[in-house]
């Protein structure tokens, strides 16, 4: 074997394992298997047009080199973005930590309390510094959480409001210019009306629905709003702020004043600034709009045995019920981030913080005194971290800065900005004074240390209230301590490392080492998004390739990499598509079909984006019905704009008339966006541009080897045809996007653009020949498992010749005779050491199942050996008979060792049924959770468990 070739170590099927797995399949070969898989007329006739894959020894000097055209500046920039400075001990032990990133979102809560309750921590966290009620477990960022909470205002609006068409939304001119940019992206389809002013000139006669704040203002201005926020309430206008959590420490929380929401990015609590994410946003509200929440809340309620279990409350997965009504397409949040930002909290405690808060504020005092002594104006009159510096000729001190290495946000051409940060040093605070010193060419430096301003925060907006008082937060705050209590909750949880995760249509794959391993060199993650373009010529370098790279792989002629996540991925490519049609004079096509079996986020996206949602029916065989959509077609022809289609299906199938199904869109007006969610049967074989589409959004976390993080980070960038390539996002700080961009879509120029370089390496290292390889072995163990399968379990849909994509869903409602839903196979596969694939998704009581090309024979026979024994258990049991072993699955340890056994199978049937597990067995902490008795006492921060069990 040759060693240095990344293939062999990505793919897990060997030359070895082939022909046993050809013979059950059926073939004489892989190529076989291709051809009945994928239709002929789709097929890649020639080559990936990219360089041969590099070893990853190569791969990482090769980023050491792009590393070193990066300019790591001191960097006072701000604008919602601080550098930080992230504990070592989270750093190696949840970042660098597998059992921490390749975790799935934890829908399964028996296998996820460790997860849950780091996320738990956050909302807890959220909640007492905003002072509100209620927080969720994390948003994409501070831009989406602010455009989130203007969508829930105008969603909860009065009933007296909404027949009066009350639509206008007040915007203080103090917002930060990227989250402006993206809530003219949001507002424009939904009808809503922004109207951005000063808040003091605020004319409450007027017909508003709810305004949007930020506290600190982007040039550090610190007002009071309560006065504000009261005359909004006496007018039913709802108020959220955008507010600095670090300032929170200190500074009075806007729940104080009655606000409704409260949203901003815990990014300064250890995250880097990775040139733009990803960092994790929190959201926080008032109970009385926990069903408006945008995202996924952690509450707290108990197990079969009455214990208190962690699991998603209410929202979860609500745009995939709630399809066209739901209030949001939201999916991914950004747990890993959220989970850090949490831990941060709990390390450094409510004590840590104010330590924190309090040196970068007496920092940026001591700086406002030393430039006023020099004669210049410092206008904020009231400020937390970031001073506004009237310097006369900012080109000249642009300069000075530059040439030491300095950033500062350069307001306009007399004015600059200064936000300090946690990792400003007093030798920082020296260099400014000093750069200042010359600048204004001062004599006298002898005051330079002994410079220290006073507070500029005033009484009446100084934090009163206690915050972080849980015993969580004052417990670890030693790193033996903390590091123990990390890994306390990482036993607790089932992820990559542990076993194959099969979830259909989520692509749980190796996240190679060497990928992952560039994400904490400094000279990647210490690099604001808003420097200049010249000081990132590394990231711009690995940037623009990824984006090369995916458009060989799409076919199409263009990419951004803005959207932060599968479903902001679907909103841009639709909102592309609608700038494509009033770009042409046809602004009324407005009609988007969707196929009933499409992902849920996608009628939500279409309703986001100002289309109206039109089903199309699929056929017995779970294709797209012709002749139903033909006739859609034919009905809305006029205002035809766009056909949202998962290729291969969500059924796990290539559908042979696909090319008939796109040119049908095409002559009749619309633009094909295809969801790219099962891109990994595509890679190198076939793409998007040869089908017809003309849209698609790759999620770079599941095909392209970004972790899921335990639900996020995501990444989902969008590939354009040419036609669409002029309208692609833009951003208000650094230029990017098409000639005719649509405004931004997420708040960083190039969204999460640190763990763009996991894909960037994923594809550098497969290569040319690597990449089609890895598709065709995702292909191979889907069908492997398809045919152990066969006779025991029924696969719902395949193609026209027998086969499945790299996914395929089996139907276990026949099992319903014997007492046993899918839900029991799910649970009882914990006993196993398995995470479940996709349960009930789309297909009400089946199991998706993908096992992608990282997994090997042996870990693929292991998974289909479990099933198997899972299928005898089935037929042990009956209907009358409910204390089985699937019934009560799954089993913890201390089930197993408590003194009382009255079941009617054994201890060691229940615990190590099969052979294999007794020697990596993951014991569950928690059995089955209650979810009623979690959603009628609904509880989302951490709470003493002796009053939670009193209710």
């Amino acid at each position: 074997m040759n060693t240095e070739v990344f293939a062999a170590r990505h793919i897990g099927i060997t030359e070895r394992d082939l022909p046993h797995m050809l013979e059950t399949i059926g073939v004489e070969n892989v190529e076989q298997l291709i051809n009945e898989t994928i239709p002929d007329d789709i097929k890649l006739k020639r080559p990936l047009d990219l360089p041969e894959g590099i070893s990853e020894h190569e791969f990482l000097n090769h980023l050491q080199d792009l590393a070193k055209k990066n300019k790591v500046f001191k960097t006072y920039i701000g604008l919602g973005y601080h550098e930080s400075l992230t504990p070592s001990v989270i750093k190696r032990n949840i970042l660098e930590n597998p059992g921490w990133y390749t975790a799935y979102t934890p829908y399964q809560a028996e296998i996820a309390q460790g997860r849950l309750e780091a996320l738990l921590n956050f909302q807890t966290m959220v909640s007492d510094l905003t002072g509100m009620e209620l927080a969720n477990a994390s948003l994409l960022d501070e831009s989406t959480a602010a455009a989130e909470a203007m969508s829930m205002l105008f969603e909860v609006r009065s009933r007296q409001q909404k027949k009066g068409d009350v639509v206008k939304f007040f915007v203080s001119e103090e917002i930060l210019p990227q989250t402006m940019s993206l809530l003219e992206t949001r507002a424009t389809p939904l009808g809503i009306e922004l109207v951005l002013g000063n808040h003091e000139d605020f004319d409450f006669s007027d017909k508003f629905f709810g305004a949007l704040l930020q506290y600190p203002g982007k040039h550090g201005q610190v007002n009071d709003y309560a006065s504000f926020v009261e005359k909004a309430k006496a007018k039913e206008i709802k108020v959220a702020v955008a507010a600095d959590i670090l300032s929170l420490v200190m500074l009075t929380p806007p729940g104080e004043w009655g606000v409704d929401a409260v949203v901003g990015t815990t990014q300064r609590f250890g995250i880097p600034l990775g040139y733009g994410g990803p960092h994790a946003a929190f959201f926080a509200t008032k109970e009385a709009y926990k069903r408006n929440i945008p995202g996924r809340i952690i509450g707290i309620t108990k197990d079969t045995d009455g214990n208190p279990a962690l699991r998603m409350a209410l929202q979860t997965r609500e745009q995939h019920i709630k399809r066209d009504k739901a209030t949001s397409n939201i999916c991914t949040a950004q747990v890993l981030l959220a989970v850090m930002a949490g831990m941060y909290a709990v390390y450094h405690g409510p004590e840590g913080l104010k330590y924190i808060a309090k040196k970068v504020h007496g920092q940026a005092c001591t700086i406002a005194s030393a430039v006023e002594k020099f004669g210049l104006k410092q206008l904020n009159t009231s400020f937390f971290d970031t001073l506004k510096i009237e310097v006369g000729d900012t080109s000249k001190i642009k300069q000075m800065a530059e040439s030491s290495s300095i950033n500062f946000n350069y307001v306009d051409d007399k004015t600059i900005s200064i936000s300090l940060n946690e990792a400003t040093s007093n030798e920082d605070v020296i260099k400014l004074m000093k750069l200042f010193m010359l600048f204004t060419e001062h004599k006298e430096d002898t005051f330079i240390e002994n410079a220290i301003g006073d507070g500029k925060i005033p009484s009446t907006l100084q934090r009163q209230a206690p915050f972080m008082q849980h015993q969580v937060f004052n417990s670890y705050h030693s790193e033996t301590e903390l590091m123990r209590y990390i890994k306390k909750l990482e036993r607790k949880d089932l992820a990559l490392n542990q076993s194959m995760i099969s979830l259909g249509s989520c692509t749980m794959k190796l996240n190679a080492a060497s990928e992952m391993l560039p994400l904490s060199w400094a000279e990647w993650g210490n690099i604001h998004p808003f420097v200049p373009v010249n000081q990132a010529e590394g990231y711009q370098e690995v940037l623009k390739s990824l984006e090369e790279q995916l458009n060989v792989i799409t076919g199409f002629s263009a990419t951004s990499l803005q959207p932060n996540s599968g479903a902001q991925g679907e909103y841009a490519g639709l909102m592309v598509i609608r700038a494509y049609h009033k770009s042409r004079g046809e602004e009324h096509r407005n009609i988007c079909l969707i196929p009933a079996s499409a992902h849920g986020t996608n009628p939500a996206s279409a309703v986001m984006a100002g289309m109206k949602v039109v089903v199309t029916k699929t056929d017995d065989k779970g294709n797209i019905d012709m002749d139903d959509l033909t006739a859609k077609v034919e009905q809305h022809a006029d205002n035809l704009a766009a056909l949202m289609v998962t290729y291969p299906s969500t059924h796990g199938v290539f559908e042979s008339s696909i090319k008939q199904i796109t040119k049908l869109i095409h002559d009749n007006g619309g633009q094909v966006y295809m969801d790219g969610a099962n891109m990994n049967a595509q890679v190198g074989l076939t793409n998007p541009a040869t089908i017809g589409a003309d849209v698609c959004h790759l999620n770079l976390h599941k095909t392209f080897a970004i972790p899921h993080g335990g639900g996020g980070p995501g990444v989902g960038p969008i590939c354009v045809a040419e036609q669409l390539k002029p309208f692609l996002p833009s951003n208000p700080v650094i230029e990017t996007g098409g000639e005719n961009a649509i405004t931004a879509i997420s708040a960083a120029p190039w969204g999460s653009s640190l763990v763009c370089l996991i894909s960037y390496g994923y594809i550098k290292m497969l290569g040319s020949e690597g990449l089609p390889k890895a598709t065709e072995a995702a292909i191979l163990n889907a069908n492997y498992i398809k045919d152990r399968l066969k006779g025991k379990f029924d696969v719902l849909y395949t193609g026209e010749r027998g086969r499945a994509a790299h996914e395929m869903i089996i139907d276990c409602r026949p099992f319903k005779t014997n007492g046993i839903e899918v839900t029991d196979i799910a649970k009882r596969l914990i006993d196993y050491g398995f995470h479940a694939p996709t349960v009930s998704f789309p297909v009400a009581g089946t199991l998706m199942i993908e096992p992608t090309e990282s997994e090997s024979r042996a870990e693929l026979d292991r998974f289909c050996d479990a099933l198997l024994a899972i299928r005898e258990e089935i037929d042990e049991a009956s209907a009358e008979e409910t204390d089985n072993v699937l019934k009560n699955a799954p089993h913890t340890l201390g089930m197993l060792t408590n003194d009382s056994w009255s079941h009617p199978y054994s201890r060691e049937k229940a615990a190590f049924p099969l052979p294999y597990v007794a020697e990596n067995k993951f014991w569950p902490s928690i059995r089955r959770t209650d979810e009623a008795f979690g959603d009628r006492n609904l509880m989302c921060t951490c709470t003493p468990i002796e009053e939670y069990m009193e209710v």
